[in-house]
This record gives structure tokens, sequence and C-alpha cells, in this order.
């Protein structure tokens, strides 16, 4: 009876974890990255991430805004620094448990906490003020953390950048985003 139970809970657990680990490959044009998505933990978050990647959305654009020792962030803008519409907002997930540790990747959001559709950041570094509750109630919603390319993470951070339009920090030769799709998807 307790060998039954414990390879019942053992197949339980493995269906669980199975679920939780959608991964996902961002290939740039400076290597590839490899996220492992968090479905327990951020569930609209990652359904959302996964239907723009389904759609094509990331393809193309660029890591727009870069900061060593802070963040990378990307998935919005074009290399001409046009901004690519992305309608589907989703509900801020920051309360999860999930820290802006380093090599995690997040939501951007504008200072209106359920304002993150699209674009997202890889922490370049531990950002405890990005957490929740952070300084508006809120904080910055994870979603995953990079298993592969944390060098290219590193090499995307040291990039030059300067300013353009109205924008600071973009890499002065952009850092394409060139697909995003995932890779398995254990569902």
């Amino acid at each position: 009876m307790h060998k039954t139970l414990a390879l019942i809970a053992a197949g339980l657990s493995f269906s669980l974890a199975a679920v939780a680990a959608p991964t996902a490959e961002i290939q740039t044009s400076m290597g590839t990255i490899v996220v492992e998505l968090d479905a327990v933990k951020a569930p609209k978050t990652v359904q959302n991430f996964v239907q723009y990647v389904n759609e094509g959305f990331y393809n193309g654009t660029v890591f727009h805004r870069v900061i060593p020792g802070f963040m990378i962030q990307g998935g919005g803008f074009t290399p001409a620094m046009e901004q690519k519409s992305a309608p589907r907002k989703v509900e801020n997930e920051g309360k999860n448990g999930l820290k802006n540790d380093r090599w995690t990747i997040a939501m951007a959001r504008t200072s209106e906490p359920h304002s993150a559709s699209a674009q997202f950041f890889i922490n370049h570094k531990d950002n405890a003020a990005l957490n929740y509750p952070g300084s508006d109630g809120w904080g910055y919603a994870v979603f995953g953390k990079v298993t592969q390319g944390t060098d290219v993470v590193d090499r995307i951070a040291k990039v030059p950048t300067g300013n353009r339009s109205t924008y600071n920090d973009v890499p002065l030769e952009p850092v394409v985003i060139q697909s995003v799709k995932i890779i398995s998807d254990k569902k």
C-alpha cells in the first residue's frame, strides 16, 4: 500500500514539474538564451508570453534598453526603434514569490501595475528593489530564469549604448531578437 502511494505521489510530483516548466529559446544576434518559464507561480504571465511567442511577435525585435549591472530589456521595438503594438495586457503576478534575482526574466511595465504586455527584461544583478511590494505596492513579475546563455546576457549588457530619439540606454548597434520559440512545452 505504501509503495503504491509513494508511486502515485512521485507520479503526481513529476507531472506537476512537467507542467511547470515550458522552456523558451531566444535566438539573438549575439547568441542564444534559454529560459525556463514558471507556469505554476506565474501562470497568467507565462500564458501571455507563450501566446506572443507562438504569434511570432518577438521575431525581429531588439533589446532596446541595456543597463549593465541592472538589466537588459527587449521584446517591444523594431531595430528602427518603432514600438510594436502589443494589445494584450497581463495581470501583475509580482506577488508570486519569485524574486528579481540575477538571470531571472520579468515583465516590463509602466508605472501602472497591470500594464505589462509583451516587453520583458532579464535581470543582470539581484534587483531586490523590483520585488513585491516594490515602491508602488506591486513590484515586477518574474516568470522564469535563464538556464543557458548567461554569457550571452553578459555580452549584451556590455554593448555600447547611447540616446536615440527620446530613448536612453539604447544599444548603438541593434541587438536583434531573431526568433523566440518554445522548445519544450511539457503540458
